[in-house]
């Protein structure tokens, strides 16, 4: 049931008390997300956190899965590109309109963060030229952006996993168990599998995160998130010796020290000031503090007002990111990663994730909806979206008789497995769409409360759930499904753009307080983010009914999912051989 609480008095009193400032003292800062499809300004003002405009810069290419742009050269299948040029027009657009649209001096703007989908990599020579820029490369897949969709790299991240257990490598446990096809050096690595040429000539191979940074600033630095989390570094090892590279292929050996760094720099850092014409795209004053580039996902977690252990924040969009803090490091099987220092300093972060929830409801929209449904929602006014959460909400839990499991782009936490694909079962010719839509809902929830369970079995405790990202302002249904489900209250975050304001905080820490910003993220968090008033509280009575329907989805997932029985293997392998012929 969805309860209201009054919000925290501080924050009311703390913005009342900002407002009778003058309009020449305030200071800005501007936080851009880059997403699987477009990119995000967001301009915040910095004693408050008010969001003051926001605005949304589409990919000209989008995602590129079937072939490259121009041409007619078709794509394999799990391969998933971008254009480096759309993270460039989102600068060009999307920063001038905030600009625009608030009437903000950029004298005021004191500080730029961005953050970008992890792990997500691009060729480049030395002076940060995206190979695919080059005419030369321009019709070579490997020269473009790999999106952190990109599964492709399988193979190659199955024979590192048996090569790093079989030569006893102690960095698995960081990571659940398995490094993903997902992950910087799977995908390095079929780089260099099926195009050597285009591996020897990448000067360099780097995150766009960093890369979109070194646009701004023109100078190249990483950042210790992606670097902790998708390319096996840590603190107090750095990154693994050579002798695994080599393990791996000799060509390898030398990737670190030839086509990346081991200067690896904190979030909230200063990576520099923006260039004359990194200012002249955006419309702000050249020697602009810029921040050190972040994950979406890790960035959106002081946005939700969090800096302390206990509280797991779940962006909710088209895939779901777990985040968690802890002040020790355990081994939780299934984990993307646990990183020192990876999402707030002075903790242990903990990540973990779902590959398919946002995509998993669209698909659903564009493939399965009957035209009777969309003639329905046009005739009421109404979105298809909408019009199923209102008919699949008029059903009681296990009502449907109906369980599905929600592995329509692969499984990312706990198993760790792109290869693994979905299903529903119980379907009958008396099976309802909306049905079929609130089981997969019911699926990602189950999803989650795997992955919170697997912490809790490691001693890791979740006391309570916020939510961020998009999906808990499309659909209440959702998230009442979620608190059922898992059994712990949702509260939900103030803003609505959690990757775009959590760098926006960071913006204001590399700023520093010298200019108008804040010491630490800590101090930013507090003075910065919210959370609204309404709550989700599990109910009882549906609780108990999706525990029964819980213990058959763990059913499902353990026999397809752990060796049981691969026939969702064994399928996708048949499909591939059957496209290639």
């Amino acid at each position: 049931m969805l309860r209201v609480a009054r919000r925290l008095p501080r924050y009311a009193t703390r913005s009342t008390q900002h407002e009778t400032r003058n309009m020449s003292d305030k200071k800005y800062v501007i936080g851009i997300d880059f997403g699987t499809e477009s990119g995000r300004a967001l301009l915040v003002e910095v004693a408050t956190g008010r969001e003051i405009a926001v605005a949304v810069h589409p990919y000209a290419n989008g995602v590129i899965d079937e072939k490259l742009p121009g041409t007619d050269i078709r794509l394999e299948p799990d391969w998933a590109l971008q254009d480096p040029n759309d993270y460039l027009e989102v600068l060009k657009h999307a920063v001038p309109a905030v600009l625009q649209q608030s009437g903000v001096d950029p004298a005021d703007v004191i500080g730029v963060a961005a953050d970008f989908t992890a792990c997500t990599i691009l060729p480049t020579t030395r002076d940060g030229t995206p190979l695919c820029f080059l005419p030369e490369y321009r019709n070579r897949p490997h020269a473009w952006v790999k999106l952190w969709k990109h599964h492709a790299a399988q193979p190659e991240a199955n024979k590192l996993n048996q090569i790093a257990a079989r030569e006893g490598y102690d960095f698995l446990p960081r990571y659940g168990g398995k490094i993903s096809s997902e992950w910087f050096v799977p995908k390095v690595w079929q780089m260099l599998d099926e195009d050597p040429e285009i591996y020897a000539a990448a000067d360099r191979i780097i995150e766009a995160a960093d890369w979109i940074v070194w646009q701004m600033t023109g100078v190249e630095k990483r950042n210790l998130t992606t670097a902790g989390y998708k390319s096996i570094w840590s603190k107090r090892h750095g990154f693994p010796p050579k002798a695994f590279f080599r393990a791996l292929d000799p060509r390898l050996e030398n990737l670190v020290d030839e086509k990346m760094t081991r200067d690896i720099y904190g979030f909230g850092t200063k990576a520099g000031e923006l260039t004359s014409q990194a200012a002249a795209w955006m419309g702000l004053r050249p020697g602009t503090a810029v921040a050190i580039g972040n994950a979406d996902a890790h960035a959106a977690v002081p946005a939700a007002g969090v800096s302390e252990a206990g509280r797991m924040v779940i962006i909710m969009g088209t895939s779901n990111c777990h985040m968690l803090l802890s002040e020790d490091d355990r081994i939780v099987p299934g984990m993307c990663g646990c990183v020192e220092d990876g999402i707030i300093p002075g903790f242990f972060g903990y990540e973990a994730g779902q590959a398919c929830v946002g995509d998993h409801f669209a698909w659903f929209m564009e493939t399965c909806a009957p035209a009777s449904y969309t003639q329905e929602a046009a005739a009421m006014g109404v979105s298809l979206h909408d019009l199923f959460e209102a008919k699949a909400a008029a059903l009681k839990p296990g009502e449907s008789g109906l369980v599905a499991l929600d592995w329509w782009n692969g499984n990312r936490s706990v198993l760790v497995d792109v290869d693994l694909t979905g299903a529903i079962v119980g379907m009958t010719l008396a099976t309802k769409p909306e049905e079929i839509y609130r089981a997969l809902i019911e699926a990602t929830a189950f999803g989650t409360r795997v992955i919170i369970e697997a912490f809790e079995a490691s001693n890791v405790a979740v006391h309570e759930i916020v939510a961020s990202g998009g999906l808990p302002d499309r659909n209440r249904l959702l998230m009442q499904i979620y608190a059922d489900v898992t059994g712990r209250p949702i509260k939900v975050a103030g803003t609505k753009q959690g990757g775009a304001f959590g760098s926006a905080m960071h913006a204001a820490v590399a700023a520093g307080e010298a200019a108008g910003g804040y010491a630490t993220i800590q101090e930013a968090t507090r003075a910065m983010a919210w959370l609204r008033d309404e709550q989700y509280t599990p109910n009882p009575a549906a609780k108990a009914i999706y525990d029964e329907l819980f213990a058959e989805y763990k059913q499902l997932h353990d026999y397809f999912g752990r060796g049981g029985n691969d026939v969702m293997k064994r399928l996708k392998a048949l499909k591939v051989r059957v496209l290639k012929d």
